[in-house]
Parts: C-alpha cells; sequence; structure tokens
C-alpha cells in the first residue's frame, strides 16, 4: 500500500511484526507504548483502533485527569487447547516432570485459574479444544485428566469437551479426510474407549449447560446464558460420522435462535510459514456439510495443528464466520500452560483475543528463562475481531441485544491479574559472529565439521573433503547411487551461501530432490579408519547442528530423514532387547510430523534399550541450532531447539552403544538393516561432536569471548 504522508505507524506494525516475541526490541516497542495490538485482516497486519500513535490531538491536555475506562456488557469464554503432554508428563510413569520440576501442573492451573477468576471475569463457560490425553491407552494420564476438569466441576464452571485423535482408540492404516465413512465415531466399539470411560454422558449432564450428547456419546453440545443472552457450543469429537452430522444440523435447527460457537478437534490448520491459515480437506467437508448452510454458526475453533491462525470465511448468507486454529503442545514445556480467553464486548462489536498462561507465574523464579512468556503478544495472538452482533445474528434472532454496561474490559483485568506479581525473564541477547573464528573452541572437541568453501549454488563434487576443525575425522561426499541409493546426481548436493546468523560458519551444504521413495540422497560419510568410529563417549557429550529442512519438505517423502546417524544395525549390540533391531544405533533425525529425533543406545552392560528426546514441530525453511547434551552428573539428556530446552527428554542413557572400530559416522542420510536410507532435505551449516556437557555459554551460538 502506497502512503502519501509518512507517519511511522506502519513501520512500528511492520517491525513488531516480524521480531520474535521474546526479541528485547519488540519489548521496548511494546514498553514505549507503541506496541499496538496487531490485527490480522485480509492477509495483512493492521494496527487495531486502540493502537497509540503518540499524535498531541490525542494527549490529554497537561493536568487534565486521566480518562477513566468505561463500563461495558461483555463476557469472557475460557478456550483450552490441546492438553495431551500436560496430562502425560505429570505422571508417575514420566516422572512427574513438571511437579518435580516446578511444583505444580500446568493443567492444574489452568482449570484452577479459570474457577478463581470466572465470577469476577465474568467466565461462564470454557471450551476445551481435545486430545485431553497424549496416550489413549495409559490410565494414569486420564487421571490427571480427571482431576484437573473436576477442579472446574467443583467450581461450577461449566464446560464442554471432546475427544482428540489421541484421545479414541484409531487404525491408522486408512483414513480419508473428504469422507465421513472412514475412522470415525461409527467405526469404535464404544464400551471399550477410555475417553468414554472418563468423559462418558453421565458426568456430562451434571453439566448445567449440558443439552444433550449423540448416540455415540462422542458429541455434545451446551447453553450457557451471559449479559441476558443464550449461545450454543456445539463440541464434535475427533471424526464425526454422517450420522454424528445430521445429529448436530438436528441440534442447531432444534435451537433456531442460538448463535452457535462450533468447536472441533481438527477443522482448519497453518501453513508452512507458521502464521498463515491453510485449509485441510476434513476442514472443507465441514465447512461444505455444516457450517456453509448453518447461518448461526459465526466461529469455529479448533486445535490438532501446532500453533495459531484465523481465517474468515462467508457463508451461504454472505456473512461472515470466524474459523481459529489454536495448539501450543509443540512450544517450550509442551505448551506451557498457555491458554485463550475471548472476550465478547457486546457493547463495542467485538471479540478481543488473550493468549496467555497462568502457570508461568506460579514458576519459582530460578527456573525461569527467555521462553516463559506469560502474555502472547503475537499478530496471531493478541488481535480484535469486529463483529456488529445484532446485525450479524439478524437473520435468526430478532431480538439480540447487549446487557447493562457493568464492568471494564475483561481481558485488561485478565492481563493484569496475570502479571500482577511476575517479572518477565529478560531476553537473551545474542551476537553474530565478528569472523569464522568467533566461537569458543572448547576441549575435548571429537569432532566439528563446517560445511562451506564452494560457490553458491555449485554442485560439491563426489569426494569433496569437509575437514574435521580436529584433524583427525573429515568427512566426505559418498559416490553416487550406491549402497542402495538410486537416481541420485551430481546436482543434488549443492554449496551455499545461506546460513544461520549464529554459526561463524559463512555459509552451508544444500541437500536437494531427496525422496524416501525412490531412495535418491547425498550424504556424507568418515573414513572407516575414523578414530571418530569407535567412540562411545561414557563421561557425557554434546552434539550440536545448525539445520534448515526444505520449504517444500512433505512427510509422504522425507518423514523420518537423517540428519546424522553411524552406520551399524543396534540388533547386532550385545544386550539389545529394543525394537527395530535392523535400525542404526544413533538416529538424530526428523520425524513424519517434523520433530527433531534424537534416538541412541546407551554405552552400558546388560539389557539395554534405545533412549529418545523429542522436539515439538518445527518450521520449514527456518535455520536452527540444535544441541543434545547428555550430562553424566544428573543422568539426563536434553535436546534443546534455539536454546529452549524441549520437553520429552531422556533420563538413564549414559555415552553412545558402539559395535566396533567400523561404525562410519553419516552426514545427510541413515540406514536400514545395511542400505543407505532417509535422506536429509535442506540445509546444514555445521556440526560439532564434544566428550562432555557443556553450558550455553560454550555453544557455537555463543562468541569467543564471551
Amino acid at each position: 500500500m502506497a502512503h502519501d504522508k509518512h507517519d511511522g505507524k506502519h513501520d512500528i506494525a511492520e517491525t513488531l511484526s516480524t521480531l520474535p516475541v521474546t526479541d528485547p526490541r519488540r519489548r521496548s516497542l511494546l514498553k514505549a507504548g507503541l506496541g499496538a495490538t496487531l490485527m490480522p485482516v485480509g492477509g495483512s497486519l493492521l494496527l487495531s483502533a486502540c493502537a497509540s500513535d503518540n499524535d498531541d490531538d490525542d494527549a490529554p491536555a497537561p493536568g487534565a485527569p486521566t480518562p477513566q475506562p468505561k463500563n461495558i456488557s461483555s463476557f469472557a469464554v475460557a478456550v483450552l487447547p490441546d492438553t495431551q503432554f500436560y496430562s502425560r508428563y505429570a505422571t508417575d510413569a514420566e516422572n512427574q516432570q513438571f511437579m518435580r520440576k516446578y511444583g505444580s501442573e500446568p493443567y492444574k492451573a489452568q482449570t484452577q485459574w479459570v474457577a478463581d477468576h470466572a465470577k469476577a471475569l465474568n467466565i461462564p463457560f470454557l471450551i476445551h479444544l481435545g486430545d485431553v490425553v497424549d496416550q489413549q491407552n495409559k490410565p494414569d494420564q486420564w487421571k490427571v485428566a480427571d482431576a484437573a476438569m473436576k477442579i472446574l466441576e467443583d467450581a461450577k464452571v461449566p464446560y464442554s469437551i471432546l475427544a482428540g485423535n489421541h484421545d479414541v482408540i484409531l487404525d491408522r492404516d486408512y483414513v480419508d479426510e473428504t469422507s465421513q465413512n472412514t475412522a470415525t465415531d461409527a467405526q469404535r466399539t464404544l464400551a471399550n474407549e477410555p475417553y468414554l470411560q472418563t468423559f462418558g454422558t453421565d458426568r456430562a449432564k451434571k453439566q448445567a449447560t449440558f443439552g444433550g450428547r449423540d448416540p455415540s456419546g462422542f458429541h455434545e453440545w451446551h447453553v450457557f446464558e451471559a449479559e441476558g443472552q443464550k449461545f450454543m457450543v456445539l463440541s464434535l469429537s475427533w471424526r464425526i460420522s454422517t450420522a454424528a452430522r445430521d445429529w448436530a444440523n438436528q441440534v442447531i435447527r432444534a435451537n433456531p435462535t442460538l448463535p452457535v460457537i462450533l468447536v472441533n478437534h481438527q477443522l482448519l490448520n497453518i501453513d508452512k510459514d507458521g502464521i498463515s491459515p491453510l485449509e485441510v480437506p476434513y476442514g472443507l467437508m465441514l465447512w461444505d456439510k455444516l457450517i456453509r448452510d448453518n447461518d448461526q454458526i459465526f466461529m469455529t475453533l479448533n486445535g490438532h495443528y501446532h500453533g495459531a491462525a484465523l481465517l474468515t470465511k462467508t457463508n451461504a448468507f454472505g456473512n461472515p464466520v470466524h474459523e481459529m486454529v489454536v495448539d501450543y503442545q509443540m512450544a517450550y514445556q509442551g505448551g506451557n500452560g498457555l491458554m485463550r480467553l475471548y472476550e465478547f464486548d457486546l457493547s463495542n462489536n467485538e471479540i478481543r483475543v488473550l493468549s496467555f498462561s497462568p502457570w508461568v507465574p506460579q514458576k519459582p523464579k530460578n527456573t525461569l528463562n527467555a521462553f516463559d512468556q506469560a502474555v502472547l503478544t503475537g499478530a496471531n495472538e493478541e488481535f480484535t475481531i469486529k463483529m456488529d452482533f445484532a446485525k450479524r445474528f439478524s437473520g435468526f434472532n430478532k431480538t439480540f441485544k447487549a446487557g447493562t454496561p457493568s464492568h471494564t474490559a475483561l481481558i485488561d483485568q485478565a492481563r493484569a491479574l496475570i502479571l500482577a506479581n511476575y517479572t518477565e525473564p529478560p531476553a537473551i541477547t545474542q551476537k553474530p559472529a565478528a569472523d569464522s573464528e568467533d566461537y569458543p573452541q572448547v576441549s575435548g572437541t571429537l569432532a566439528h565439521w563446517r560445511f562451506f568453501g564452494g560457490a553458491d549454488g555449485q554442485p560439491v563434487p563426489v569426494g569433496t573433503v569437509v575437514a574435521d576443525r580436529t584433524g583427525l575425522n573429515p568427512v566426505r561426499r559418498a559416490a553416487l547411487n550406491i549402497d542402495g541409493v538410486a537416481g541420485a546426481q551430481l546436482g543434488d548436493l549443492v554449496w551455499s551461501n545461506d546460513h544461520h546468523y549464529l554459526s561463524a560458519a559463512p555459509g552451508s551444504v544444500r541437500f536437494l530432490n531427496t525422496d524416501k521413495n525412490t531412495a535418491r540422497m547425498s550424504y556424507f560419510t568418515t573414513d572407516a579408519a575414523a578414530v571418530l568410529n569407535a567412540e562411545t563417549v561414557p563421561n557425557g557429550y554434546t552434539v550440536e547442528a545448525f539445520i534448515k529442512i526444505d520449504r517444500d519438505w512433505t512427510a509422504g517423502k522425507n518423514a523420518w530423514m537423517n540428519i546424522m546417524t553411524r552406520d551399524g544395525k543396534r540388533g547386532d549390540l550385545p544386550g539389545y532387547n529394543g525394537g527395530d533391531g535392523e535400525s542404526p544405533p544413533l538416529l538424530f533425525a526428523v520425524s513424519s510430523l517434523r520433530e527433531i529425533q534424537w534416538e541412541v543406545v546407551p554405552e552400558r552392560a546388560g539389557p539395554r534399550d534405545a533412549k529418545t528426546n523429542w522436539s515439538g514441530e518445527i518450521i520449514a525453511d527456518k535455520w536452527l541450532h540444535i544441541a543434545v547434551v547428555n550430562d553424566n552428573t544428573t543422568h539426563e539428556t536434553i535436546l534443546y531447539v534455539e536454546g529452549a530446552p524441549v520437553l520429552r527428554n531422556a533420563s538413564d542413557a549414559p555415552g553412545l552403544a558402539a559395535l566396533a572400530a567400523n561404525m562410519p559416522w553419516v552426514v545427510g542420510a541413515g540406514s536400514w538393516d545395511g542400505n543407505r536410507a532417509d535422506g536429509f532435505f535442506g540445509s546444514i551449516g555445521e556440526v560439532r561432536i564434544v566428550n562432555q556437557a557443556l553450558a550455553p555459554a560454550q555453544w557455537l551460538t555463543a562468541r569467543r569471548n564471551g
């Protein structure tokens, strides 16, 4: 958009929209009063009407009293995105990670906060988006969820709940997302479903708002009243059958004057950029067969897909339907207790959204870091939807109107409650390297490969040697189409000037055209006699890598691709008693969900199985620093992504098992049953292996002089 007059506000909006939430520059803008709410409108970021532009015309006259907030008619609905990891990692089987590390649990913190503030913040209802637990066959996870939701029941705060894909017994062989005939409630043995045993119809009936459930017991509807008006919440569990869809239509027709919030676990996705909404076949099916022709549905909410986005569509009546996805499970600490509050401001005709964590302010101060954010301020996290409620609902409810103004903005009150006794940890300011040697060169380095040296975009010749900074373990590009590889070409591996902004190496290598279905890949290996091949690092280790997944990555072609591995079969290790014996003893890989996987067979006598660390889903086409730190004193292996420790870490996994000296390390591919497999698709800048646990100040992201 062209501007005749440059007023500065658009610069602020653009700056905020491009800065990470943890960036100190964003915080400076916000604290200076320049960080107005950013609203996604038509794919663009716009400043909201409440933005402060510091114009003299808007400033109060010197000495004038500060304007007091006006009373409004509004209410708030609380929303719990996927709680699956909160349920899982609060159990004894997972070492009660939250209680052990923080003295509290995020799931209970969320529901307790709502119970404590429902009256003061005029919260008549809470919506759960599904994936209540992570593993439906683990009774202890259901106990955690049961206890957390009982807090709401005891406080008489009504809620709806639904089953996500992790909450049901699934046949995963085939799911046609465009139909309602596969993997739906109609294909389940209802008596065997743990979700129905924990959150059955009898329990749901105790809610004051309960309207009913369908015959399967998986789908339910509620009616809550606020500000003199009634709203329906229609919650549909994972994959509804045709019969369940017909039931949902009947429920709406039986309540013809009620505005409807449709809740479903899977409806709207998020595109590769991590910001833009992306429609999926199942969501489009629901739009075609349920949403579009029901004017009462004005808003939808779903989880399942990792992140947050908003899409506004126009229904068959010419009215807007606001579809929103929100799910924080792949963020720090499995979501860090993040949830949402939607304030329906009937006086000002808008819906305001607050994304916040009631758990973060409860954590002990000495556990907090820059990834602990009590309130999110990104454009997809804090925004306002303009809606003339009376006009939008006029086609089915001619009498809808605001109540008597009685309180100030609830979102503002909620934010103040969250931040009242909480000081946000300082942002980490990291400096790019001054030159190619500007990084900590630490003792105990076993290998350090820096993949740069050729002209940008030019193929890496077969046999090209990339030196090890220790001088002991160089890697070289392997010959084409050996060891089970097929269709590889010279141009499948090229030099690049692209690199992570904190890497001192001025370039990288890019792996192209990788396809697991055709076994096409390129890679580097150590020599057969390299001393690294026999290394077991029994006293701990640190492995670092700078990687970027290609923007065209797909699970069908690139799932389980390897950043690095070492050859051999884990089934040949003495005492190995786990599965996948054909797999190598070390996997540094990317899963089908774009999670970082660090899986190793430890070096120890006696029976042994593989131990695994998992990150959350990572964004493609973005440079990341990955660090794996195995500490022999704490007996933990912790995986870090961009400096943030992940939730799903391993314990009691000392060292790295090795069979013999002839176990070459491989960068850019893996193996299966002795054949090369699972090639990497993307860019790799540096890889370093050290025989001790390193602190962040010693990582490749730090500078040589601190």
